[in-house]
């Protein structure tokens, strides 16, 4: 289970043991142009790196969601450092209200394989299904991005198979209240 959330203006900061997921702000602008114009990071995302244009109209797109349905980008703050290490979102899939809900995430590369991802990704779905009463949870990535895949299986999604979003084909995995409930409720303490 995530631990307390607690709003400003709407705005839901998420904790886990290291991290703080604040909604985006012009704040965090710094942080996430270095994050968005790393290639490598955006290589399974966009395929190319953001501009700081880009990223500044990213901000006041998500600043707009946040106010509009009370969701969206978190930037992840490292609690020991204070640094802007990643980013990650609950959002629509193809962000159309008709659609599940989609979590997403995307890390500085130094930061990568030393279990971030996970302990967002598992705050961020605990969110989506305890706060915002999701029937289901979707994640998406490039078949070939094995990082993120693995991922979204420690969450205890399942495969679907190779769907078009995006604008892309790609990987789609999902899981379901019913089955993230039995997941949480055998590894928490009774």
């Amino acid at each position: 289970m995530h631990s307390p959330s607690f709003f400003y203006f709407n705005m839901t900061i998420l904790t886990t043991a290291r991290l703080r997921l604040e909604p985006m702000t012009d704040r965090h602008l710094e942080g996430l142009y270095r994050l968005n114009s790393d290639m490598e990071v955006m290589r399974y995302i966009s395929g190319k790196s953001e501009t700081i244009e880009e990223t500044l109209y990213m901000i006041e797109r998500v600043k707009v969601r946040w106010a509009e349905i009370g969701f969206s980008w978190w930037s992840f703050i490292e609690i020991d450092t204070e640094d802007l290490i990643g980013a990650g979102c609950i959002q629509y899939l193809g962000r159309d209200p008709k659609n599940p809900l989609e979590i997403g995430w995307r890390l500085r590369k130094d930061k990568w394989g030393q279990g971030y991802a996970s302990e967002a990704a598992k705050t961020m779905a605990g969110f989506a299904f305890d706060d915002l009463k999701a029937e289901s949870l979707y994640a998406i990535c490039m078949p070939e991005n094995t990082a993120s895949s693995h991922v979204m299986e420690k969450l205890g999604m399942n495969y679907r198979g190779i769907e078009r979003w995006h604008e892309k084909d790609v990987a789609t995995y999902s899981i379901d209240r019913a089955r993230w409930q039995k997941q949480q409720s055998e590894i928490s303490p009774t």
